[in-house]
């Protein structure tokens, strides 16, 4: 089991307050687990390549990595428990069963020192973004996030339904929270958007079909075999 905390960053001036305050978590928190940022040198930000250029920093398949937003705060015990138990399950691990975005008026509060736990929020029911603990042999077996989701948009939901259809089993949650820091809204229309939509309606329809998902999978991977002469950007 490795001690590696891997966040996908690309800075923008909004975001950067938000990222700064899971650093300085990390360090309050849990300050054994190493801390790395990583980017591609696409010219949007694409978070599914990201996710997946964090699980290739593994030396070993069973090697566990925290992939941890940069606005997102989860808590110390669930992420322990979470960290200790990934390895041998086979199966991506969240380390919370509630998601708080906190939103502008939450996050203005935290920063006037209200306890976490206290700020305003909005409950976001079946998130699966946020913080992912996992191997890169469970990784691989569900094919990983699929690089055809550029910029914003539904690489998440995409990466949960072909987690369930290919392993058999949702994501494990741990007991906890997390808490979604707020930052300007990216924009979530225009061409790509209507892509990354399109994309995501493909994966509904092959909800539960193992042969549909594994055919979307595999061309998800000749799409990240073809991104591979692209090196990942990384900064401790």
């Amino acid at each position: 089991m490795t001690n590696l905390v891997v966040i996908p960053w690309r800075p923008a001036p909004s975001r950067i307050p938000a990222f700064d305050r899971v650093l300085a978590w990390y360090r309050a928190e849990l300050p054994e687990f190493r801390v790395e940022t990583i980017d591609s040198d696409d010219d949007v930000f694409v978070l599914a390549r990201a996710r997946n250029l964090a699980v290739a920093r593994l030396a070993e398949p069973d090697d566990v990595v925290v992939i941890n937003d940069a606005d997102t705060l989860p808590e110390a015990a669930a992420l322990r428990e979470a960290v200790a138990e990934a390895g041998a399950s086979g199966r991506v691990h969240l380390p919370y069963t509630t998601y708080r975005w906190l939103g502008p008026e939450g996050t203005a509060e935290l920063e006037a020192g209200v306890p976490l736990a206290d700020c305003s929020h909005v409950l976001v029911r079946g998130a699966c973004s946020g913080v992912y603990v996992t191997t890169a042999r469970t990784w691989a077996a569900h094919g990983g996030q699929d690089e055809r989701f550029r910029g914003w948009g539904f690489e998440d939901s995409a990466w949960r339904l072909a987690h369930e259809t290919m392993l058999g089993m949702e994501p494990h949650r741990h007991g906890g929270a997390v808490y979604a820091l707020s930052h300007e809204p990216e924009v979530r229309a225009g061409e790509q958007y209507d892509r990354n939509a399109a994309l995501m309606a493909r994966y509904r329809d092959a909800e539960g079909d193992v042969d549909a998902m594994a055919a979307l999978i595999a061309e998800a991977q000749a799409v990240r075999a073809s991104n591979a002469t692209s090196g990942p950007g990384l900064a401790a």
